[in-house]
């Protein structure tokens, strides 16, 4: 069970928050809960009905999918002010993924009809889920050619390099989210053997450098040559 908070969101710089008319707000306090993520702790689970939509206040989720029987896909990561729970907005009201947060978070959540009420009533909020549908369908289609097409040593090129186009790097030249190595690999849709092979081969090479789960790209130009007009 997720830990119910009284303070967890400033009602101006979530998703739902800040494409909303101002004078939405009140409804927005009077209908949010907050609740505390632990580390390693799920959010919502694949195939359970649809509850709540979630909004990310602090930390990062990881959004994944199974893939085989034993295997997880790892589809994006969320982090503040991102939404989650959105792609059960379907004819089947069940979530078609599986939210788990690899750091401790803050989510707050709103009940489905109210989020429903809030897109009745704010433009800006339908016309930015909209778009957001767009990108995450190209995004999604892209990911489906990459599969097919990219050979497993681009695909993990591709992964570090897209890690760090979302979250930045840290003073330390970091990339700044510290994964574990199964978490890569269900990122990058490969075998955690041959990640773990591949990205032993670019230490080597002084591609990259690994401490534990912090990454730095040393020749990032060299992992961006990998990709270069295949994803």
């Amino acid at each position: 069970m997720m830990k119910e908070i009284k303070n967890g969101c400033d009602v101006s710089s979530c998703y739902l928050c800040s494409n909303c008319s101002a004078d939405w707000t009140m409804a927005i306090t009077s209908h949010k809960k907050n609740f505390e993520i632990k580390k390693g702790q799920q959010i919502f689970s694949e195939g359970e009905p649809v509850s709540m939509i979630y909004f990310v206040y602090s930390g990062k989720i990881k959004v994944h999918k199974r893939w085989d029987t034993d295997k997880d896909l790892i589809i994006r990561f969320a982090q503040p002010g991102d939404i989650l729970g959105h792609m059960s907005l379907g004819n089947e009201l069940v979530y078609p993924v599986t939210t788990t947060a690899i750091e401790n978070s803050t989510v707050c959540a709103i009940d489905l009809a109210f989020f429903e009420s809030s897109l009745n009533v704010n433009p800006k909020l339908t016309y930015s889920l909209m778009r957001l549908f767009a990108n995450l369908l190209q995004e999604s289609e892209k990911r489906m050619r990459n599969l097919v097409h990219m050979p497993v040593k681009e695909r993990i090129a591709l992964s570090l390099i897209n890690l760090k186009k979302q979250f930045g790097v840290t003073a330390d030249g970091n990339i700044a989210i510290e994964l574990s190595r199964q978490d890569i690999s269900s990122f990058a849709a490969v075998a955690y053997e041959t990640l773990f092979k591949v990205m032993n081969d670019f230490q080597q090479s002084n591609i990259i450098a690994m401490d534990g789960k912090r990454i730095t790209l040393l020749k990032e130009e060299e992992l961006i040559a990998m990709t270069v007009g295949k994803g």
